[in-house]
């Protein structure tokens, strides 16, 4: 049950950790309305039943998608929210039936909780695309379709032990944080579509999940091109692993380099001109959106039947290949550029994130909660 009489407007949570000490009362930060800055709060988590792993949370990420939410941008939104699917922490407790997970394991945690384990999808490993619906890590209930679900702008979390991912060792834990969502976001499409060793991949957009694509295709071996309409992000491209760079801010660009992709990977979150990135796949090409634009985009027929063309579109990862991702990125040395932050600076960072003044990715240290 939701508790928020310890929180202040503004103030300290010294109470609530306390509090948190002797029990389950769990300290984060949370939006209480739409649009409202985020603020302390307090909350109970339940107690580990037989199958369920009580984490210490260590970093959480910030996606873009945590502002689109606690904004209502999407629609359907719960207030008060508490954010973030992108967890790394410790495991704390485990329930008496627990078998893959011991104290002390390095997690993480990332978009859903749960699932009908029941359906097509889930019993293919694709939990993401659950036919009843995932239970998302915030924003949404549990099974029971009452109880709401809170993130990672918090100290603990507790997790049935089929959706908790092992954080292998050599990755950062700050940087690992946003594997759990653009990590497998990026991931997933360039698994399923077959991106191969010397395919020509674009990957339009340049920021959270633009940089793991680059830094994911590139390992998988492909020709990595950056579209970007800001001319200065050239070199961070390059520096991350891209082969070229275009500056889609030049209408030519779209002419001149007509047909030259294989796959392209469309990052962005703001709505543009589906048709123009379209006719830079050669024929039988594919593009797949990741990004989650909040209006509609037109869509011409042309750029798709003169070349045998395919625009997808894909959803984070099941718990199996986000599994498989993390492994990759241990592998090849991938993890996220980050910055790190205090929970305190939270608004800024949101603040920064949605002007783009961020490389590549927040992640709150969630120690700075605890501190008194």
């Amino acid at each position: 049950m939701i508790d928020d009489r310890e929180n202040p407007a503004a103030g300290s949570t010294t109470a609530a950790l306390a509090e948190e000490s002797a029990g389950l009362r769990v300290a984060g930060y949370a939006a209480p309305a739409v649009k409202a800055p985020l603020r302390p709060f307090t909350f109970d988590r339940r107690a580990p039943g037989p199958k369920d792993v009580l984490i210490d949370i260590l970093y959480c990420g910030v996606c873009h998608s945590d502002i689109h939410q606690a904004r209502d941008e999407w629609g359907g939104s719960i207030f008060p929210m508490v954010p973030g699917h992108e967890i790394v922490g410790k495991v704390a407790e485990v329930g008496d039936q627990v078998r893959k997970w011991k104290v002390g394991d390095t997690v993480g945690v990332g978009c859903f909780v749960d699932s009908d384990r029941k359906c097509e999808a889930c019993r293919a490993g694709e939990e993401q695309y659950c036919e009843t619906g995932m239970t998302p890590t915030y924003n949404g209930y549990e099974r029971d379709g009452k109880t709401p679900t809170y993130g990672g702008y918090s100290t603990r979390i507790t997790v049935d032990e089929n959706y908790v991912l092992r954080i292998p060792e050599g990755i950062p834990l700050d940087g690992a944080a946003p594997l759990l969502c653009a990590g497998i976001t990026t991931y997933s499409p360039l698994r399923h579509f077959g991106v191969k060793s010397g395919d020509k991949v674009g990957v339009v957009g340049l920021g959270g999940l633009g940089h793991m694509g680059v830094k994911l295709a590139k390992a998988m071996g492909a020709n990595v091109t950056v579209l970007s309409h800001s001319p200065g992000k050239r070199e961070d491209s390059l520096r991350l692993g891209a082969d070229d760079f275009l500056a889609t801010n030049d209408p030519t660009i779209f002419e001149k380099n007509a047909g030259r992709f294989d796959f392209i990977l469309d990052t962005v979150s703001a709505k543009h001109d589906y048709n123009a990135y379209l006719g830079l796949l050669r024929r039988d090409g594919t593009m797949v959106l990741v990004g989650a634009p909040d209006e509609p985009t037109p869509l011409d027929a042309f750029p798709l039947l003169t070349k045998r063309r395919r625009l997808a579109g894909s959803a984070i990862g099941g718990i199996r290949e986000t599994q498989e991702m993390l492994d990759f990125c241990a592998r090849h040395g991938i993890a996220s550029d980050v910055e790190v932050i205090p929970i305190q600076k939270i608004n800024e960072a949101w603040d920064r994130t949605v002007r783009s003044d961020v490389r590549y990715r927040f992640v709150i240290d969630i120690a700075s909660l605890r501190q008194k």
